[in-house]
């Protein structure tokens, strides 16, 4: 169990990341390349990034273990500002934090010769990680950065609402099932007993797509506390095969043809910020049912993504479905 301790000025401070970790996606998403689980969502992803895969990744294999503890400097904090800049967060990390990181690394397992070499490299090992890093992040992570902005702005959308409908406490309170708002502190289902204060420093939620099953957190207490947590499921169903992590460009391809006509454009410009199925209807000046069979073929597309909060539904436009709004691409 994971315990999360909250003071009334962390209430305050909690906040929600502004856009998917693409360090966080990429690490995890090697968890989720290793292991044989969630086949209908991952299956399909699992095949095509594996024979994207031409170099190596014993580096990455030897650092992020299939299970326990890996390295917080593989996810600096400034990840959450973009690649790039997570990267050079990366490079510059201290020798001696990566030591010590490495170390803890080392008390679950024996020492092998490959890590005791990384060890004692020290910052000049740093370059060989960066470059599977890299090589595995363009086979993994990129081809689906848009399905992934997707969910992850659905998952805000969602959250967002909770926030501005009773605060921070409801925020909490409408985390996915595995964390359990008793304030003031927050539980989750983890594999270690754990306790974590944030002493007035607040907390940033970080939904990921590649998270699964349980957050994850940093096991050093004194960084900047993050809470990383397995974003909403989509409504729809994902085809056999994993096909809902396929790059977005290729369902968009398949099925834009339905989307000719007034009437979608209308519905798609009314769901905004976000909207249930009957905010929708009323905007739109449609019917219920009308609404929900647009916003269906506009999900198939890939232009919205579909979340259930409560015993509604909230639809949020994809990144790909603001563009073709912007400019003006399915008006007729």
């Amino acid at each position: 169990m994971l315990r999360i301790h909250f003071t009334g000025v962390d209430l305050a401070r909690v906040r929600m990341a502004g856009r998917p970790d693409a360090l966080w996606e990429t690490i995890l998403s090697f968890h989720r390349l290793r292991d044989r689980r969630d086949a209908r969502l991952f299956g399909e992803w699992r095949t095509e990034t594996r024979s994207r895969l031409n170099s190596e990744t014993r580096t990455l294999g030897m650092l992020i273990p299939s299970r326990g503890y890996f390295p917080d400097f593989l996810t600096p904090v400034e990840g959450q500002y973009g690649w790039d800049v997570g990267l050079d967060a990366l490079r510059g990390i201290r020798t001696e934090r990566m030591r010590r990181e490495l170390q803890l690394l080392a008390a679950g397992a024996p020492m092998t010769p490959r890590l005791r070499e990384f060890m004692d490299g020290g910052d000049k090992q740093l370059p060989r990680l960066m470059g599977e890093l890299r090589a595995y992040h363009r086979a993994a992570v990129e081809p689906y950065w848009t399905h992934i902005q997707a969910q992850i702005e659905a998952e805000r959308a969602a959250r967002g609402r909770a926030l501005l409908d009773g605060g921070a406490a409801e925020l909490l309170d409408s985390l996915p099932p595995m964390l359990r708002w008793r304030a003031p502190v927050l539980e989750c289902d983890y594999p270690v007993d754990r306790d974590v204060r944030l002493r007035g420093r607040g907390l940033l939620l970080q939904p990921s797509f590649f998270c699964r099953r349980t957050a994850v957190t940093l096991h050093d207490p004194e960084l900047p506390p993050v809470l990383v947590y397995p974003a909403a499921a989509q409504l729809a169903s994902a085809p056999a095969g994993g096909e809902a992590a396929r790059p977005v460009e290729e369902q968009r391809q398949r099925t834009l043809g339905k989307l000719v006509g007034h009437t979608r454009s209308v519905v798609l410009r009314a769901i905004g910020d976000g909207a249930t199925t009957s905010e929708l209807a009323r905007r739109a000046g449609v019917s219920l049912a009308s609404a929900s069979q647009h916003a269906c073929v506009m999900r198939e597309a890939g232009l919205v993504t579909t979340l259930r909060r409560g015993n509604a539904v909230l639809h949020t436009v994809t990144p790909l479905g603001a563009a073709l709004l912007k400019g003006g691409a399915v008006a007729s």
